[in-house]
């Protein structure tokens, strides 16, 4: 389980990019991070796996915290990040063999699962060059099998199709799903709703900092009496006017 319990961070001191934010992420469950542009998707899951520190607050992945765990609370979870463009001097296999050895996958394990990853995403003849002659799509599968490599049991993912042809974000979804189903998390971030309304088990919606919706779908059908798609039950919580607009 993963606890977030009131946390606040700010970039300048007075506003906050998350504000009081109190959630509980379950074994066993998707759960889609959505929110408009800047509502503070990407600072809490910088904040969940480090990068950031919480102004205050408390966050936990089952049971250990960066505080007082820090080594054995980064090996609960891989993050894919938004931006795929990191360490392009490697080639493929050996940025593959460098999260390997961080995260200590056995030698008799890491080639089998290289194979089986890279054929599924579709790049493991490109594996022997270097990232920086991937695309953009490229470098976001490699990413991908980086955090699937290692087996975690969380994985935080932002905007992890975004870059990804469609057969590739099939076989993501698809993982995605059989990584919760064994009773692990999934936690991800995506502007995409009609995956978030067919993939997810929860979602969680933040506007301007804030949680403004844990639940279902279903749940958030009933909380605003409108059996809408997710894109218009979102616009309707998050930007009422824009919603309107649209129905107009």
């Amino acid at each position: 389980m993963i606890e977030i319990k009131d946390v606040c961070k700010s970039y300048d001191g007075k506003k906050l990019a998350n504000d009081h934010l109190n959630l509980e992420i379950r074994d066993g469950e998707i759960l889609g991070l959505l929110g408009p542009n800047g509502a503070g998707k990407s600072t809490l899951l910088k904040g969940i796996v480090g990068i950031l520190s919480p102004d205050r607050g408390q966050i936990t992945i089952n049971g250990k915290t960066l505080a007082h765990d820090k080594e054995n609370y980064k090996r609960e979870f891989a993050y894919v990040s938004d931006n795929p463009d990191n360490l392009l001097r490697l080639t493929g296999y050996e940025f593959l063999r460098f999260i390997a050895d961080v995260y200590e996958v056995p030698e008799n394990i890491r080639l089998a699962r290289v194979t089986e990853l890279a054929g599924d995403f579709g790049i493991l003849d490109k594996l022997n060059e270097q990232i920086n002659s991937f695309s953009h799509g490229m470098r976001q599968k490699l990413m991908v099998i980086g955090a699937l490599l290692v087996d975690p049991n969380v994985w935080i993912l932002d905007e992890p199709l975004v870059g990804l042809d469609p057969k590739a974000a099939a076989t993501m979804k698809q993982k995605m799903r059989a990584h919760a189903d064994k009773g692990h998390i999934v936690l991800f971030s995506t502007h995409v709703l009609e995956v978030a309304e067919k993939l997810v088990d929860r979602i969680c919606v933040i506007n301007q900092g804030k949680i403004a919706f844990v639940g279902t779908v279903e749940e958030l059908r009933e909380k605003l009496n409108n059996n809408a798609s997710l894109e218009d039950l979102f616009l309707e919580l998050t930007d009422p006017d824009e919603a309107d607009a649209v129905k107009a």
